[in-house]
């Protein structure tokens, strides 16, 4: 069992208040994201939850207990870090087993559930040697490795993949999200990476400023964020949000442009949200006028970023075509008015 319940949970440094009150449910075996910007307080909530850092007021239960000021060793959970914070004068089994050492279990015992995490891990191979000899990937399923071997109720991780080159942070996501479907525990992962949010979690939550802004299916924030800063936060490149244009100035064609779109809304927008893959480039006089300020080739794909006379901002376009457009280049664009997202003057999302 792994069932984690935070109540109003609050956490302040004197004077300065970064957790203000989180509510939230963690279902037993479920995987869990934490997301969010830098300073946001994911990690803070990780860290209260493993007892690391104490709560200043609210509830904590785990499994029904409340754990709120239970110890750390007595709550049932096994933290893994961004570093990997393995002893480097001991062997992978000796690392794996030390917890096992420390709680008094006998050597024979303990060597069969080292090699049993090993074993999961795909490092049983290695457990003779020094983490000197490691890759930082092999580093880091020792790590898990010696979190596994407590036989927690819950894992806790703290962006474990940080360290780890591009091509490596993908094969350890595939090797997690096997192993979560493996051991069936439930576990809790921070990252401020988009893409393992999206592509780990059962269910993210999206922090910011100490708050949850919204939590659910990966799918259901892409395409239905409650407000600005979720709409912004996941999706690369970012959501395309133009706000209502002066219409004093703009032209006619921005204009009935904006009616046309704002028009869906129950009420009148004050910014509308548009994803680069919900933008494409047609031929002249189909779309509104655009001149490409920048065109990123990546292979698959490409990324437009482009300019429309009385937007302040540039346009994302996403676009997997033969036809190579470049710099400079004058374009039309055309929006699919079925995924255009409205806001209001609050940055809520509009039905």
């Amino acid at each position: 069992m792994g069932h984690v319940v935070l109540k109003n949970l609050h956490k302040s440094y004197g004077q300065n208040e970064v957790i203000r009150g989180i509510d939230l449910e963690v279902q037993d075996g479920e995987f869990l994201v934490f997301v969010g910007p830098s300073g946001c307080g994911k990690s803070t909530t990780l860290r209260m939850i493993a007892g690391l850092e104490e709560i200043s007021s609210g509830e904590l239960t785990i499994d029904g207990v409340h754990a709120t000021h239970t110890h750390p060793a007595d709550r049932g959970v096994a933290m893994v870090f961004q570093s990997y914070a393995l002893y480097p004068h001991m062997t992978v089994e000796e690392n794996m087993g030390f917890s096992l050492k420390m709680s008094g279990v006998k050597d024979k015992e303990r060597q069969v559930q080292v090699r049993q995490a090993a074993e999961v891990l795909r490092i049983d191979h290695m457990l003779k040697k020094y983490p000197k000899e490691l890759s930082g990937g092999e580093r880091q399923r020792v790590a898990i490795g010696r979190a596994i071997v407590r036989k927690p109720k819950v894992f806790l991780f703290d962006e474990p993949l940080s360290n780890l080159d591009a091509a490596l942070r993908v094969n350890m996501r595939i090797e997690l999200s096997r192993l979560h479907k493996e051991l069936g525990t439930t576990m809790i992962y921070v990252t401020h990476d988009q893409v393992e949010a999206m592509t780990m979690g059962d269910r993210i939550a999206v922090f910011n400023k100490g708050k949850i802004e919204q939590l659910g299916a990966p799918l259901s924030l892409y395409e239905a964020p409650c407000n600005q800063f979720v709409a912004s936060f996941l999706g690369s490149p970012q959501i395309n949000l133009i706000e209502k244009p002066d219409f004093n100035s703009a032209s006619e064609l921005l204009k009935s442009w904006w009616h046309l779109f704002s028009n869906h809304f129950g009420s009148q927008p004050h910014c509308i949200g548009v994803r680069p893959e919900h933008v494409e480039i047609v031929e002249v006089g189909q779309g509104l006028p655009a001149t490409i300020v920048l065109a990123e080739h990546l292979g698959d794909s490409s990324i437009y970023h482009c300019q429309v006379k009385g937007m302040s901002n540039l346009l994302n376009v996403k676009m997997n075509s033969e036809i190579k457009f470049q710099n400079q280049d004058a374009i039309n664009l055309r929006f699919n008015k079925h995924h255009v997202l409205g806001f209001d003057s609050n940055s809520q999302r509009i039905n």
